[in-house]
């Protein structure tokens, strides 16, 4: 065994024992095929009023330039399926944002596993990504071997399904490199498309996402358009419809990351008592979580939107 491979099975054996549900490796490079993929999203203005999108379009393709020297992508999947779910008479959170705000746990880990890194092998210089940098996760998931795209745009891992987070760690080491996933599991299946009430999922594979509810909800600042009053079916934060539908969620097991349990309170809560929710209570309930994002404001003007 060569050391590239020594390293990276090294590495693989400590993400687990962080609790990472996969960890795959691929060699840093520019991603030449989501160029065009990429360009012609933006142009079709599929990332609505999220102007962020449209920057450092080149570091999004080459890990390189965010990196120097950068020779490995480590991409790593953690799940979060949860053990129970809310209340049905309920407006409902995406089941991501339960418990605390995933870049906050998953980064401590990351950092967890770079301290192994540097340890175990020497000065290494790299970052740590989690969903909050130009960086293409699903594509490096799909590159390192962890699984396929499906039509609704998330990475599907076959006997695992799809709720679970991505993260990276771009590093200037050179290691032993996965194959990418190349097989497309989806078939003819259209669950996920014939699901989204308003049809932001294309029949091309790709996302409109000036039309998913998780950019209303979340990423829209100003009133939500009411041409989509009533197609929301009680999601005031995000949106799990597509995943819930697909047939390879079934293999979904409960996360064992206590963090990422919800707060009490979130699963019993019933519409009357989100319609009377007062900020005191809402600090309560999101302390730690990712829904602190749209703030007490916006998650009052996603409740307003879902009763008029």
């Amino acid at each position: 065994m060569n050391l590239e491979q020594t390293y990276s099975n090294a590495i693989k054996q400590e993400a687990k024992r962080l609790g990472f549900e996969s960890c795959g490796i691929a060699k840093a490079d520019f991603l030449e095929e989501e160029a065009t993929n990429l360009e012609l999203w933006l142009k079709n203005d599929y990332h609505g009023k999220m102007s962020y999108m449209e920057n450092y379009f080149d570091k999004r393709l080459d890990p390189r330039l965010l990196v120097e020297g950068a020779k490995s992508v480590i991409t790593l999947s953690f799940n979060y399926f949860p053990k129970e779910i809310q209340n049905k008479d309920s407006y409902k959170v995406a089941k991501y944002a339960y418990g605390e705000d995933y870049h906050h746990v998953l980064k401590s880990k990351l950092k967890e596993l770079s301290f192994f890194i540097q340890n175990e092998i020497g000065e290494v210089n790299g970052r740590a990504f989690v969903d909050s940098a130009p960086v293409l996760e699903r594509a490096w998931a799909q590159k390192s071997g962890l699984g396929w795209r499906g039509k609704h745009s998330l990475l599907i891992q076959k006997n695992k399904g799809s709720f679970f987070f991505l993260a990276e760690l771009i590093l200037d080491l050179e290691l032993a490199y996965d194959n990418p996933f190349i097989t497309d599991h989806c078939g003819k299946c259209t669950k996920c498309i014939d699901v989204c009430p308003t049809k932001a999922i294309l029949p091309n594979n790709t996302v409109d996402g000036s039309k998913c509810i998780s950019y209303y909800t979340i990423e829209l600042k100003e009133e939500i358009p009411s041409s989509e009053k009533g197609k929301f079916e009680d999601w005031m934060f995000g949106c799990d419809l597509c995943q819930d539908v697909c047939p390879w969620n079934r293999f979904s097991k409960s996360h064992s990351e206590k963090k990422f349990n919800p707060h009490p309170d979130l699963l019993y809560m019933t519409k009357n008592d989100w319609n009377e929710i007062t900020e005191t209570a809402f600090k309560q309930v999101f302390k730690k979580s990712a829904v602190k994002r749209a703030k007490f404001s916006g998650l009052n003007r996603n409740i307003s939107f879902l009763k008029s």
